[in-house]
């Protein structure tokens, strides 16, 4: 006699229920990803702009208004709209002028949620970010 074994019966996937439960967390990923992803990629444009400036030369000898001039430009040419160059902070203590711009991006999410994200660049990299209230 030739016997078979068992078969197992189990079935191994995903249910229409766990499906649905993975996809909206993909789309709540993907929601904040698009949110966050534009106001990152503007925080780097400011923070290499102002690192750039930190590194000329002739930094010393610049007026205030002039250094707020050069962040302009720069700033429009990278595309930056949340950082305004009266934004800008200017320490002249130390000899080099330590520029930098604090910040917050406010965006909503779903309904009266918002997300807020807050961002601190300097031309001193030892900085420590400075509290937004």
């Amino acid at each position: 006699m030739h016997s078979t074994p068992p078969m197992q019966s189990r079935q191994r996937g995903l249910s229409m229920i766990g499906f649905l439960f993975v996809a909206a967390v993909l789309v709540m990923i993907a929601m904040l990803a698009m949110k966050l992803v534009p106001a990152y990629i503007e925080f780097f444009s400011v923070k290499k702009i102002l690192a750039t400036m930190g590194q000329e030369s002739d930094l010393r000898s610049k007026s205030n208004a002039e250094i707020r001039s050069a962040f302009a430009r720069r700033a429009n040419t990278g595309y930056v709209t949340v950082v305004k160059p009266e934004d800008l902070t200017i320490d002249r203590r130390g000899g080099t002028p330590v520029i930098s711009a604090d910040y917050e991006f406010r965006t909503k999410l779903i309904g009266n949620a918002s997300l807020v994200v807050d961002f601190s660049a300097s031309t001193d990299p030892r900085a420590a970010p400075a509290s937004i209230e």
